[in-house]
């Protein structure tokens, strides 16, 4: 019990130290001056800080937040339609034009996306779980796809190279996941399917399902 208090302690820490240095101007800057930076590290990490924080929160806290959103299912497509928004060309040319598109990033994709997937996670069975890395596959597979075949910018901010580029590591990550995916279904079953909730099911305490 210590440990997981002086743990949680720490990696609150941490969450809050990356999410101050992610916002710092500088490193919003470089991160966001490459398409690739913006959409496979900057969204992601921000999210990340959301799921990490669910993590940290006290167990009764977490099962009345998830019964306050409607159970499992509700986080989940909350989580699917805001990254899929976040993930839209209009949707980054905003958050480079405009502050206060910035701002609702930064406080969207923890809030939206990372914080109910973390609440939802543990609950969920292997074919919710599999929804969830299945949509993810997809939808940067055929956004890669897209940022590859365009013959013109889909963002006002980058160039067509910095599209092109961006779209190549997009379907080689949607590849990469999907055999990791596959893979985890023969090699360690269905828990470890669900690798990310297995890892924070705080000492296998029993939840009910609300969903």
């Amino acid at each position: 019990m210590v440990m997981r208090t002086a743990f949680a302690r720490h990696a609150g820490i941490g969450a809050a130290a990356l999410y101050l240095v992610l916002a710092t101007p500088s490193v919003r800057g470089w991160m966001e001056a490459s398409m690739t930076g913006h959409m496979l590290v900057q969204i992601p990490l921000l999210a990340a800080i959301g799921a990490l924080s669910c993590r940290l929160l006290p167990w009764r806290l977490q099962d009345r937040l998830l019964a306050a959103a409607g159970g499992a299912i509700p986080c989940v497509l909350l989580a699917t339609f805001a990254s899929t928004y976040w993930m839209l060309p209009r949707a980054l040319d905003d958050a480079l034009t405009h502050g206060w598109n910035e701002a609702a990033k930064f406080l969207s994709l923890p809030l939206l996306v990372g914080l109910p997937l973390g609440l939802a996670w543990k609950r969920l069975e292997v074919m919710g779980r599999s929804f969830v890395w299945t949509n993810a596959i997809s939808m940067l597979a055929v956004l890669g796809w897209l940022y590859i075949a365009a013959p013109v910018r889909v963002c006002n901010n980058y160039l067509v190279d910095q599209q092109e580029s961006a779209g190549w590591w997009m379907v080689q990550l949607a590849v990469l996941l999907f055999a990791c995916w596959l893979g985890s279904l023969f090699v360690g079953g269905p828990r470890m399917a669900g690798a990310p909730g297995v890892a924070s099911g705080g000492g296998g305490r029993p939840h009910s399902k609300l969903a």
